[in-house]
């Protein structure tokens, strides 16, 4: 029995030893696994991470698990069996793993400090060109036309009121109104009135002039702007010029009286439309009558309008109409007869940077005789210079109603036959320009060519009178030249040059009445803040007359020069004087009619503003 016991123990220990060492290899690899996988796990969540082993031989594997986001390494022991911990000789290995947390650099700061600005010591150099502030006068008057008054922020309107009054020798009183009103931006309303008289040494050496008119303006909200104006003027003056000097005439025989009554309409747009287009139709009404046996009725009717393309390219046209009626009924017939012109005036404008050119044409239909008429110009101005060069071929009508031809020659015979208008043809070649900030400078030279001119020849009894007649057409030489310096409104001399040449006379020998050379020039002088100066000369060759033995002569040449000056004494009165022909020339503008000499006028200003 007790073998057999003994050999089932012994069986019992095999097998128990056998199971322990099975067992214990178990563990080993389990171990070695998981020691491989946690190398595995450490060189996935770090490239650069830094792996220290420290194996020691005598001692069992040990794994080690590693915490995500720590430097510290963990240590643990695989459990083995009872039999193996007990076995001293079992070796253990320990792994210590450190993870790498990538991290930046701190960045370096910008700091700023606070330090006064670099002083620049360079000095910038401004050029201001200031355009000369010059005036031209042309030769030719023309008539004032109102216009729309611009709008200045800078310059704050101020309605004026003012009384002129004065006396001089030859029995001379004098007395001028001017009033104003509105504010300058809506609306303008002004008026006007004169009157002036003489009497010289000569019987029956009698002037008289008396004028007045009412104009306004009136700007609206939409951009146009109406104007209007209402004037009546009268004239008088007496035929004194007859020779023998012995005749006798009673004053009402020899009365010159002119009267004037018209009225104005217009409108213009201050904006261009919504097209391109500018407008400005104006319509005139017109009464004149001489000594309340000659009267005339005059309309006239302007339609221009214009459209701009591009800054280049313009295109104006206008369509004109002046409608005439005379009635005379001194003589026992009576004489009535039209005398009307139409015409219009296509323009093409061409703009260029130095170059302006003006192309059209202008049909006229004069008495129902139809002209077509040029209407070329261009100027050019010269690189690098303040000159242009101006160049022209034109053509117009002159309409010599009894209102004009009664303006020029106050003397004239009331007209007894049909009045001729002058279809004037000019080609001119010029230029203008300015030297400096003060001096300006013109100069143009025409070839003319005047059909049916009017001409001024004393009757052939006494000489009071002249007959209007026409020369069917003259050639003719133009010289127009102009220079004026001035600075500011302080100083200002201007002086012009007209000089004609007339040839070719068809009809007469010479141009009668015509003035063949003029030279003129103004002088204006603020000497003192109060104090203005003021002075005007005029030369003149004489006229072409015809002398009762019709014979052709001429007038002697004149000298005409006038001084003026005006003081202002305190804010709302000044004195003011003005002396005429100082050389005391009693020279002929007309053959026969002596002028008066030295005359002198003084008075006061009051202003009531």
């Amino acid at each position: 029995m007790y073998p057999i016991v003994k050999k089932m123990l012994l069986l019992l220990c095999l097998i128990s030893c056998t199971n322990i060492i099975l067992a214990q290899n178990k563990h080993k690899k389990k171990a070695a696994t998981q020691k491989t996988s946690t190398k595995k796990k450490s060189k996935a969540a770090s490239k650069k991470s830094k792996k220290t082993t420290n194996k020691q031989p005598d001692k069992k594997t040990v794994a080690t698990d590693v915490l995500p986001n720590t430097n510290t390494a963990i240590v643990t022991a695989a459990t083995i069996s009872r039999a193996a911990l007990t076995d001293t000789s079992n070796p253990k290995e320990v792994l210590i793993t450190s993870s790498f947390k990538p991290s930046l650099r701190n960045a370096a700061k910008i700091n700023f400090s606070a330090t006064t600005p670099f002083v620049d010591t360079t000095k910038l150099i401004l050029t201001y060109r200031v355009p000369s502030q010059n005036l031209f006068f042309s030769y030719q008057p023309v008539p004032i036309k109102p216009l729309a008054l611009a709008a200045d922020s800078a310059y704050a309107w101020q309605n004026s009121q003012y009384i002129k009054l004065g006396f001089g020798n030859f029995t001379t009183p004098f007395a001028q109104l001017g009033l104003s009103f509105g504010d300058g931006l809506t609306h303008i309303v002004s008026v006007n009135a004169q009157h002036v008289s003489s009497k010289g040494n000569i019987n029956f050496q009698e002037f008289g002039k008396t004028a007045i008119g009412v104009s306004a303006i009136i700007n609206t909200p939409d951009h146009l702007s109406y104007t209007g104006k209402v004037s009546y003027m009268n004239s008088t003056q007496y035929l004194y010029g007859f020779q023998p000097s012995s005749l006798n005439f009673s004053k009402d025989n020899l009365l010159q009286a002119f009267n004037t009554f018209g009225v104005e309409f217009g409108v213009e747009n201050t904006v261009p439309t919504a097209a391109g287009l500018n407008y400005h139709p104006e319509i005139k009404a017109i009464y004149f009558s001489a000594n309340a046996k000659a009267n005339e009725t005059n309309l006239i009717v302007t339609t221009p309008f214009s459209k701009t393309f591009d800054k280049d390219f313009n295109l104006s046209m206008g369509l004109n109409a002046n409608i005439a009626s005379y009635n005379n009924t001194t003589n026992t017939r009576a004489l009535q007869f039209n005398n009307n012109v139409f015409f219009i005036n296509p323009t093409i404008g061409v703009k260029k940077s130095n170059l302006t050119i003006n192309l059209g044409v202008s049909p006229t239909w004069n008495k129902q005789q139809f002209s077509m008429l040029p209407n070329i110009s261009a100027e050019a101005k010269i690189k690098a210079s303040n000159i242009s060069v101006e160049l022209g071929w034109l053509g117009s009508y002159q309409v010599n109603s009894l209102r004009k031809l009664a303006g020029i020659n106050p003397f004239i015979e009331m007209p007894n036959s049909n009045i001729l208008n002058t279809k004037i043809i000019e080609q001119y070649l010029g230029f203008k320009g300015s030297a400096g900030n003060h001096l300006s400078f013109n100069a143009r030279l025409s070839l003319l060519q005047l059909f049916d001119q009017p001409l001024f020849m004393n009757n052939n009894t006494d000489g009071k009178t002249f007959n209007v007649v026409y020369d069917q057409k003259i050639q003719a030489i133009k010289l127009h030249a102009e220079a004026g310096y001035r600075e500011q409104e302080k100083f200002s001399v201007i002086g012009a040059l007209n000089l004609f040449e007339y040839s070719s006379l068809t009809n007469y020998e010479k141009a009668y009445g015509l003035i063949p050379m003029e030279i003129s020039g103004t002088f204006k002088w603020k000497m003192l803040k109060s104090v203005n100066v003021k002075a005007e000369a005029i030369l003149r060759d004489g006229s072409a007359f015809l002398s009762k033995s019709l014979q052709s002569s001429k007038l002697s040449p004149t000298a005409d020069i006038n001084l003026g000056a005006d003081i202002k004494l305190l804010p709302k009165l000044s004195i003011w004087l003005q002396m005429n022909n100082l050389l005391n020339n009693t020279y002929q503008r007309w053959n026969q009619y002596n002028v008066l000499g030295f005359n002198v006028l003084g008075g006061v200003v009051y202003s009531f503003k």
